[in-house]
């Protein structure tokens, strides 16, 4: 279930340089959404693309293709290259000053291989060799650039492209439309297929805001997590687990009828948040809470502009306590999934979390006791082409972003045959996730059983 040891490597890094447009664009002030500018957004994220060769492309150089490419793709993407400013109430602008993002070109002494070639999943080794990331992603950053950008050369002929970017411009969606636009302007495009639209203000709370739903992602948590006390020298362990489509359909079959045709996302869901919250051994009467996040932009009424690339994910949340999840089966944690997601379809949801910002003075999200779930199966960052086809694997660089061990953040991650979910756990408490998730797999019905 867990990717296997591999020996070290060597990454030679050039000296960063500031990458901006290739043509003069406008300097002028972009407010941001009522969606973008949440304070759990206010941090940097790193998604990273393995390439293999190419024989096509023999004596062409990854970096000097994609470098010209990026400059060419922020003339239409000019805010990415500007800087966040905060206004009177806390509220974001990017102010487009053309200054540019970071980019630093390298080289590594392994081949593709050494990372898995025909298996790409985090966690990978020497991680912080092959991104990029800022001194200091905690709140919003002034005056530093919105995207670090790093293209490490592979001994093989192939090359991994890592962008560590400012989460309040842009959700995953966003970014990999940006990304394909690299990709078209690479291969001879004069300008992206899909032309980027700001507008931000659809998404920005009227005078008077208005709430439509309870928000319970946004409660304010006072008190401990509930859980064992973790001292700091604790070893943390990174493990992906791989669930099949069989090992999925397995789990299908123990659930009741009125949950037979939930989504693959939902019992894998469900399967985690349970056996994640028996391995924390949380008291049984502490409240536990699932939120999975979901592009809503298809839901929103009117429909968002086609090339809109601000944020426009939900975040519903399931909330029981540590007891019920843990001594109740499966059916329960992927019925409150289920009914999470459900309230998030409405095409109201977002518009009421831009009410609640404007209303509540912009609350963080809950992290109490937390596991968060984002699905990148469907975003598409391995489709950006530089001319090199499309990635062996486009995602999440590192495993999840662990918080006091009280709020677990992770991707879900498509292959072939099913999905590739990463974990993050001191070692004694991924010894007992480990076993649970073993007998809720062995105790699921196959098919000859029924």
């Amino acid at each position: 279930m867990a990717p296997t040891e591999r020996s070290s490597l060597s990454v030679t890094r050039k000296t960063p340089e500031l990458l901006c447009p290739a043509e003069s664009t406008p300097h002028e002030f972009k407010h941001l959404s009522d969606i973008d500018d949440q304070t759990f957004l206010r941090m940097y994220v790193t998604t990273m693309n393995f390439y293999k060769k190419n024989p096509s492309m023999e004596g062409k150089d990854p970096v000097k293709i994609i470098r010209e490419a990026i400059a060419k793709a922020l003339v239409f993407y000019y805010p990415l290259a500007g800087r966040l400013r905060e206004h009177t109430g806390r509220k974001l602008v990017v102010e487009c000053t053309g200054q540019g993002v970071v980019f630093v070109e390298a080289d590594a002494d392994v081949t593709l291989q050494h990372f898995g070639e025909d298996a790409l999943y985090p966690p990978f080794p020497n991680c912080d060799d092959i991104t990029l990331d800022v001194p200091n992603n905690q709140g919003v950053l002034f005056d530093i650039p919105l995207m670090f950008i790093q293209v490490t050369r592979l001994k093989c002929g192939g090359f991994i492209f890592s962008n560590c970017f400012n989460h309040a411009m842009c959700d995953g969606t966003d970014l990999s439309q940006f990304m394909s636009a690299v990709g078209e302007l690479a291969r001879g495009a004069s300008s992206p297929s899909i032309r980027p639209v700001w507008e931000r203000h659809l998404l920005t709370a009227p005078q008077l805001p208005r709430l439509s739903f309870a928000h319970r992602e946004y409660d304010v948590t006072t008190g401990t997590s509930g859980g064992p006390h973790i001292p700091l020298d604790n070893q943390i362990l990174e493990r992906s687990f791989l669930f099949s489509s069989a090992e999925i359909s397995a789990l299908r079959r123990s659930l009741p009828p009125h949950l037979q045709r939930c989504s693959k996302f939902e019992i894998v869901a469900g399967c985690m948040w349970r056996c994640l919250t028996i391995a924390r051994s949380l008291k049984p009467d502490k409240e536990v809470r699932f939120i999975g996040v979901v592009d809503n932009r298809r839901q929103i009424k009117p429909p968002l502009p086609v090339g809109y690339y601000g944020n426009a994910i939900a975040l519903p949340v399931a909330v029981t306590t540590a007891g019920e999840l843990s001594k109740n089966p499966l059916e329960y944690a992927v019925e409150l999934v289920t009914k999470a997601k459900r309230e998030a379809a409405s095409g109201e949801y977002l518009r009421s979390v831009a009410g609640l910002m404007v209303m509540r003075g912009r609350p963080n999200l809950t992290e109490t006791n937390t596991y968060l779930v984002s699905n990148l199966t469907h975003v598409g960052y391995k489709q950006m082409d530089v001319g090199w086809g499309t990635a062996a694997y486009g995602g999440a660089s590192k495993v999840n972003y662990l918080s006091n061990f009280n709020m677990q953040v992770t991707w879900y991650l498509g292959l072939k045959d099913g999905f590739v979910v990463p974990v993050s756990l001191p070692l004694e408490s991924m010894n007992v996730f480990e076993k649970h998730l073993r007998v809720m797999m062995a105790t699921a019905p196959t098919s000859s059983s029924l």
